[in-house]
């Protein structure tokens, strides 16, 4: 029988190059490959996603005459003169000129061989960026070699590529390794298949993905220096548009396969949630109804609901899944509520006692600190299905809980959860083939078009008000130079009756530091405001102190709360009118919004301080004046969105989701909303590309929708 190597006749399989290890290239050993996968390359497909950050342009000689400062150009000059200079440090100047004007190229690191070789007559090209020098303009440590009169040296044919490096792999190095991968995408033996229907690109002036990549890492000399840069290449738009309708249908493919699930249909009766919502001591924004009916709707589906509610701080998320969960009770169902920290899950259990068990409902509480005969009372509760809702930590989905009839899981600030511990929530649910209904909370709100990537297989609901009597907090940024006059305003505003927080900023990572600085600060202020009433809390207290504490600031028995970030969610306390935060500079702008968000509550003028250590960089000036300038949450996130990138602002960077290789969420806003169509396309016409797309983009990175 014939085969391909035998057969000239028979032309052989080309090998994916998704499947050729990087090792198989030259010079890749153990310790390289390690170095390569630091940058998340394995493959030679991976090495060819490596693309360039930004370009140099070393295709031409320019005359030194025409250099201005800023300039990235390589140049070429006879020596005139080297010596050595000494002054704070000892440096090596070597002048050259080409007849167009001269150059200084200045050394702090040389040697000796390096100073005699640079002998006056040597002629030398160079490439670096030119600055402002004393006599001449010059260039700091340029790269550069000896040109021989005779011999002249060629150019470089293509714009040089700068890419994402690491320790102990450069610019020269990746350089090489690319070139090698380049080679083998030209090799008829090799191939890197095209999944974008070639219709679908042309009517789109789009190139194909080889051509693409060519060209990205090879520019002609004459292309926009500028449109690259910016992103705006065709060959650029092209990649962006498979990586963002990759991870599209990697969405919509677990939101068809959630579909697939059964869930209770939870048919309310109403009795819990019309006396519930009579009770309450005021009436639900506008914004909360609408809400409201999109989850109830939601919950008498057969298939599981999958809704993430946004809301800014303090736009009653909590109230609304109370609803939801009087409707899973009223159709004979447990609901789970699961938060992120202690503090936060104290805050929710408190708040649905409070409510449910007027109603003759039992709430079960779980936390990782509840032990002996409390825990083992919860547990029966919960297994036998008396304690109709269970407020917990991730204590919740420990080995041991087992629920009687979970028909809803509620997450408040999902993000904050690894994905392991979301899913086997979920999974205490399932039986047989029955799933749960899942409702997400957050108050960190998500720009539209991160929610429109990141959580494009969940229903998006935003309550979008505030209530009524809710006043906007007034933001000042001053430095901590000015501490004596913030601490005079805490006297005044405690001495008029009402009551304020000190938030100590994250020292180090460990938490028992962060713990003795808000000690330390307490003892400091305890003895300035000596007629206040001072109390601390922090991550390290017992939760009966640390919630004695909380309920006597609430009850107003204490003046000024000392605390560390345990107070960012869920506190509520309307009588505080006034926050500092000390080190405001070490917070990212979501964390500063969620906690300035404790104070303004009621519906006195309220004011946050945030008090900063000079000098500041430019990226926490630029930080501080976003909170100073705005109170609107979704601004807020859309600006934080372009300091940060999507994989900080969902804080998902441990979960491998959103770790875009070249698709820009803030550039390439206007691809997204040709995502549904593309993706209809492809799932209809092109039905076997969809599983290699979102393989080649995303991975093992799939799995983790399944949250």
């Amino acid at each position: 029988m014939a085969n391909s190597r035998t057969d000239p006749t028979i032309a052989p399989v080309a090998t994916d190059l998704a499947r050729l290890p990087v090792t198989t290239l030259r010079n890749v050993g153990p310790r390289m490959a390690e170095r390569l996968e630091r940058l998340a390359i394995g493959t030679v497909q991976d090495l060819l996603f490596h693309l360039p950050l930004r370009y140099q342009d070393r295709t031409r000689i320019v005359p030194i005459g025409s250099l201005r400062p800023g300039d990235q150009a390589v140049v070429e000059g006879e020596v005139q003169l080297t010596e050595i200079k000494f002054g704070r440090r000892r440096m090596l100047l070597c002048r050259i000129g080409d007849g167009s004007g001269s150059l200084t190229l200045r050394f702090f690191h040389f040697s000796n061989a390096q100073k005699e070789a640079l002998v006056r007559g040597t002629r030398l090209r160079c490439f670096g960026e030119v600055r402002k020098g004393g006599a001449t303009l010059e260039i700091i440590h340029p790269e550069y070699s000896r040109v021989e009169q005779d011999k002249p040296q060629p150019v470089e044919e293509y714009l040089t590529p700068v890419y994402p490096a690491t320790e102990g792999l450069q610019q020269a190095g990746l350089r090489r390794l690319i070139d090698q991968a380049i080679k083998l995408l030209d090799s008829t033996h090799y191939a890197l298949p095209e999944w974008l229907p070639e219709t679908l690109l042309a009517r789109r002036g789009l190139p194909g993905l080889r051509e693409s990549l060519l060209f990205l890492h090879r520019p002609p000399p004459e292309t926009a220096l500028e449109q690259l840069e910016q992103g705006r290449h065709p060959a650029q738009r092209r990649l962006a548009l498979e990586e963002l309708l990759a991870h599209h249908l990697s969405m919509r493919q677990l939101r068809l396969a959630s579909n697939r699930h059964s869930a209770p249909t939870l048919h309310g009766n109403g009795r819990y949630t019309k006396t519930f919502v009579q009770q309450l001591p005021f009436a639900l924004t506008s914004a909360q109804q609408r809400v409201g009916r999109e989850i109830a709707r939601d919950l008498v589906q057969a298939e599981p609901m999958q809704r993430l509610v946004q809301g800014d701080v303090g736009s009653g998320k909590t109230v609304v899944a109370a609803i939801a969960a009087l409707q899973a009770v009223e159709a004979s169902y447990q609901a789970a509520v699961m938060a992120p920290t202690e503090l936060l899950a104290e805050q929710h259990y408190r708040n649905f006692s409070r409510w449910l068990k007027p109603l003759g409902i039992e709430v079960a509480w779980l936390s990782g600190r509840i032990k002996g005969k409390r825990r083992e009372t919860a547990l029966e509760a919960i297994g036998s299905g008396r304690a109709a809702i269970a407020v917990g930590t991730h204590a919740l989905f420990q080995e041991e809980v087992d629920f009687a009839r979970l028909g809803l899981v509620i997450v408040d600030e999902q993000h904050r959860f690894g994905v392991h511990q979301r899913l086997a929530l979920r999974e205490k649910g399932v039986q047989g083939a029955i799933h749960p209904h899942q409702l997400i909370m957050t108050a960190t709100p998500i720009p539209r078009t991160l929610a429109m990537t990141a959580y494009a297989d969940l229903d998006v609901s935003v309550i979008d008000e505030l209530p009524p009597g809710r006043t906007p907090v007034e933001t000042v940024v001053v430095s901590d130079q000015r501490r004596d006059e913030i601490i005079e305003r805490i006297r005044h505003a405690c001495g008029d009756g009402r009551q304020s927080y000190w938030v100590c900023s994250l020292i180090e990572e460990s938490e028992s530091l962060q713990c003795q600085a808000a000690e330390e600060t307490a003892q400091q202020l305890t003895a300035q405001l000596d007629e206040l009433r001072i109390a601390l809390v922090h991550g390290r207290m017992k939760a009966d102190d640390k919630e004695q504490v909380m309920g006597a600031f609430k009850n107003g028995d204490i003046d000024l709360l000392v605390a560390t970030t345990v107070i960012e969610v869920g506190v509520d306390v309307p009588n505080a009118s006034l926050m500092i935060i000390e080190n405001a500079e070490r917070f990212g702008l979501a964390q500063l919004h969620q906690l300035r968000g404790r104070v303004g509550r009621g519906a006195t003028r309220s004011s946050c301080v945030l008090m900063y250590h000079p000098p500041l960089s430019e990226q926490a000036r630029a930080r501080l004046g976003i909170l100073r300038e705005s109170n609107d949450g979704f601004e807020i996130a859309r600006r934080d969105l372009e300091l940060r990138g999507p994989g900080e602002v969902l804080g998902t960077r441990q979960t491998g989701v959103l770790q875009f290789r070249i698709a820009d969420l803030q550039r390439d806003q206007a691809l997204l909303d040709e995502l549904p169509g593309l993706a209809e396309i492809l799932l209809c016409d092109h039905p076997e590309t969809v599983e290699p797309l979102i393989r080649r983009w995303l991975g093992e990175g799939q799995r983790y929708g399944s949250v």
